[in-house]
């Protein structure tokens, strides 16, 4: 009988045990993969009929491991990574300018980016942005408070693939919006802007501006 009430109470303290230990592998699990995403901005020209738009937004991984942020869909369309322009440079993603309000600089048809650079008059040098980054056309350089301040100058390089972030870092990312997506007529109306990394991420609605 005794026996029997030990092997009883064993096997009661092994399940639990399991169970306790289950659990505490699903909440980290579902702690480690995370991002925040902050002052998301659509754009569409109001008057060029091919859609000519434009968005931006600022993301962090708010988790404790390494993400890449792989995906921007607008109205369900992905966006290529060519058509993504980013700098994840601490120094000059800086908390300041991550909660920065992001603008549109207008468009340079000069150069294949079509969004002008707000410190280059022209859009056709990189004159502050260092070497390792880009130069010409792979490279937007905005200064978000128009050199009125003391933000750094963001360096917005044409990525090729997804973007990297080690937890607690950020990257601001402008993006050029397929053709099509958007028309003149979408102005003042919401979009859906959705921005992933993996299995991370929301669609977050949007008033879509005119620049």
């Amino acid at each position: 009988m005794l026996t029997t009430m030990i092997i009883l109470v064993a096997s009661v303290v092994l399940g639990t045990g399991v169970v306790i230990y289950g659990t505490s592998l699903f909440q980290t699990g579902a702690q480690q993969s995370a991002i925040a995403t902050q002052g998301v901005a659509v754009w569409v020209n109001a008057t060029d009929a091919s859609g000519l738009a434009w968005g931006a937004a600022g993301v962090r991984n708010s988790g404790d491991k390494l993400i890449s942020v792989d995906n921007i869909q607008v109205r369900g369309t992905t966006v290529p990574f060519s058509n993504w322009y980013v700098d994840k440079d601490q120094t000059r993603v800086s908390v300041e300018n991550f909660q920065s309000q992001y603008n549109h600089t207008g468009t340079d048809t000069q150069n294949t980016h079509e969004m002008r650079d707000s410190v280059n008059s022209g859009g056709t040098v990189t004159t502050s942005c260092p070497a390792s980054v880009g130069v010409d056309n792979a490279v937007i350089e905005l200064d978000l408070d128009r050199a009125a301040g003391t933000k750094p100058t963001l360096c917005l390089a044409q990525a090729s693939g997804p973007t990297s972030l080690e937890p607690g870092q950020r990257l601001i990312v402008y993006f050029k919006i397929p053709n099509g997506v958007l028309s003149a007529v979408d102005s003042g109306s919401t979009t859906s802007v959705s921005i992933f990394a993996g299995q991370s991420g929301a669609p977050t609605s949007v008033t879509i501006g005119n620049p």
